[in-house]
């Protein structure tokens, strides 16, 4: 059975650029070093620049390097949005890879435009348009399409100060940084400087991760530093990377919040439609309704919903908008579920789907879905006659979904 993918956690201690974000993964998978070598060398990066990895410390804490230097010094060369994108279609990169690179630049000249008011196309980047720039995004992007991962981020550090840029000195960080950034959590740990540039910042933006690491039902299985090259004044100018792997596909408890409220001013039809929302929101794993007494003998509606923690704001707010309630209830629960699968069985030639639970290793039990068998059969006879045929057929082979 596969599992679920493993997660990767950004701890951006010292900040976050492009060339620590890649630093840091090859650091923590060794084995990516070689994927990322053939996606550069074999794209039209390679006559361009040439990729180099390093070993070293930053305020004695090891970790990796990583640069690209151009084959021919260039003056400070301007690049507009619409040159990069053509040369990312024409670079010879693999579909994902190139598709990827440019939302994360997609990003990026929304963010300037934004700043500048002109439309995005129309950007010119500066420091991000050298082809050194260019190729951290290539290569954050090239990792991050070989792995299968789910991510999460710390809070940033948000620096303070100014830099010198091609537009002037600026405030730290830099507008289109600060654009890029909203929506994340900071924090001011008193060290000033740019902490994280823009380019770090369309990455993050580009992965949306979680703001915390996986709780339940993984194991931590590395780790990894990607070393920047300034020094910061008492403090390791590093990304740490923590690698979390999924445990072994069998029943484990895992830590869920529970949001509740009651409801009694909201038409039945108008709360079915809330519910099937709410349903599609993040990390919602289940939502029900049972009838409950109110104040003053009303009848009222509770609702409850069961929610993966990191998306228990979100929840929140969206119950807040979507009902009519005034105040919610959440507290922690631990869920403990077996594994499951959903396979599509061949029945008499009609396709019917088979959800299978692993009770004991080996050990399936089988549930035909009931809206096929309804699809495919008429009166309770011929539904019934249909189930017995599908939940007969052995427990699942890898041509299935895992449901969570």
């Amino acid at each position: 059975m596969p599992s679920r993918p493993r997660h990767i956690h950004l701890d951006p201690l010292g900040g976050l650029a492009g060339d620590m974000f890649a630093a840091a993964l090859l650091d923590a998978c060794p084995d990516l070093e070689s994927a990322l070598r053939a996606g550069v060398e074999g794209s039209a990066l390679a006559s361009l620049v040439t990729l180099e990895t390093s070993a070293g410390q930053n305020q004695g804490i090891a970790g990796r390097r990583l640069a690209f230097r151009p084959h021919r010094a260039e003056a400070h060369r301007h690049r507009d949005f619409a040159s990069i994108v053509a040369f990312l279609e024409a670079a010879r990169l693999p579909a994902g890879v190139a598709k990827r690179s440019k939302e994360i630049f997609t990003v990026l000249a929304q963010a300037e435009g934004q700043v500048h008011g002109i439309p995005p196309e129309r950007v010119a980047f500066h420091e991000i348009g050298a082809w050194d720039s260019i190729a951290d995004i290539v290569s954050a992007a090239i990792l991050i399409e070989t792995l299968d991962a789910d991510w999460s981020c710390a809070p940033l550090p948000l620096g303070s100060g100014s830099i010198e840029t091609a537009h002037g000195r600026l405030p730290v960080p830099a507008p289109a940084t600060a654009d890029l950034l909203r929506g994340f959590a900071v924090r001011d740990d008193g060290v000033p400087g740019e902490r994280v540039t823009p380019t770090g910042a369309a990455i993050l933006r580009n992965l949306k991760p979680a703001p915390f690491p996986p709780s339940q039902g993984f194991t931590l299985s590395g780790s990894g530093h990607g070393l920047g090259s300034r020094r910061l004044p008492g403090l390791a100018n590093l990304l740490r990377i923590l690698v979390f792997e999924p445990c072994d596909p069998a029943a484990v408890a895992e830590e869920l919040t529970v949001c509740a409220f009651e409801i009694d001013d909201q038409s039945a039809e108008d709360l079915a439609v809330v519910l099937e929302r709410l349903r599609s929101e993040a990390g919602v794993r289940d939502v029900v309704q049972m009838p409950v007494f109110a104040k003053k003998g009303r009848v009222a509606t509770r609702v409850e919903v069961l929610v993966e923690p990191p998306h228990a704001e979100a929840l929140f707010e969206a119950c807040f908008f979507e009902t009519t309630t005034l105040g919610l209830r959440a507290h922690r629960v631990q869920r403990r579920a077996l594994p499951r699968r959903i396979v599509s069985r061949s029945v008499d030639g009609r396709q019917i789907a088979v959800k299978y639970a692993l009770r004991s290793p080996g050990r399936w039990t089988a549930k035909a879905e009931i809206d096929d068998l309804q699809a495919h059969a008429t009166g309770r006879e011929g539904r019934e006659r249909l189930r017995q045929l599908a939940e007969a057929v052995p427990g699942p082979a890898e041509d299935g979904h895992d449901e969570s």
